[in-house]
């Protein structure tokens, strides 16, 4: 099972890589209309996939972080940091430089994994997350948004995204909160099979709710 999750993790790299290098290649028509250029010179509306996207609504409720996450995991890339439960959760530092995986986490003895992708560039959160939702496609062509809505958490403006989708027959949902601001971008995301989301529900939120800037 392991092995297979590290599979579903590479993949899932691969599109959240890959959505940060698409957002650097937007670019204005000469009508003014905004467009994004893929690497194999194909390219769409980036009105068109906000459509996709719908409408995000505001949730009116504030998210801290838990008072048992005493741990504070900072970046070093840009200015983002993670209040994390070391006795819940395990974490490494990727030393591969040229992924933008800064840390992989994993909830103790379970099925429940976790990153923090940290950039130095600075790009919107909606275009961010339509961009991803976008490649995300070309990984799992059925994968789609299950939910999306603006948050406050610990005094900071993100989107949070519950995206689900097949990857090689197997069902897996993708949740994760999306920042982004003059210091760089952060996708702090969680993930597991689907049949197991509701069952760690709980325990994601908790660890999505420690994302802080420094």
């Amino acid at each position: 099972m392991k092995n297979i999750y590290t599979y579903l993790f590479a993949l899932l790299l691969i599109f959240t890589i890959q959505s940060l290098a698409y957002a650097s290649q937007k670019a204005i028509t000469d009508t003014g209309e905004e467009i994004v250029i893929y690497s194999d010179g194909t390219w769409k509306h980036l009105n068109n996939i906000k459509q996709k996207a719908g409408v995000i609504q505001f949730n009116k409720n504030i998210f801290n972080k838990p008072k048992d996450s005493s741990f504070l995991l900072k970046s070093t890339t840009n200015k983002s940091a993670f209040w994390i439960n070391t006795n819940k959760w395990s974490f490494n530092k990727e030393k591969n430089d040229t992924k933008s995986t800064e840390y992989k986490f994993r909830l103790k003895g379970k099925d429940l994994y976790g990153m923090a992708i940290t950039e130095e560039i600075e790009i919107p959160i909606q275009s961010l997350t339509d961009i991803a939702l976008s490649n995300a496609h070309k990984v799992a062509p059925d994968i789609k948004i299950l939910k999306k809505e603006y948050r406050t958490v610990n005094g900071k403006k993100v989107i949070y995204m519950e995206m689900g989708g097949t990857m090689k027959g197997m069902k897996v949902t993708y949740l994760g909160y999306y920042y982004s601001d003059t210091y760089g971008t952060t996708q702090f995301l969680v993930y597991t099979a689907t049949n197991l989301t509701d069952k760690y529900k709980p325990e994601i939120n908790r660890f999505l709710n420690g994302l802080v800037t420094q």
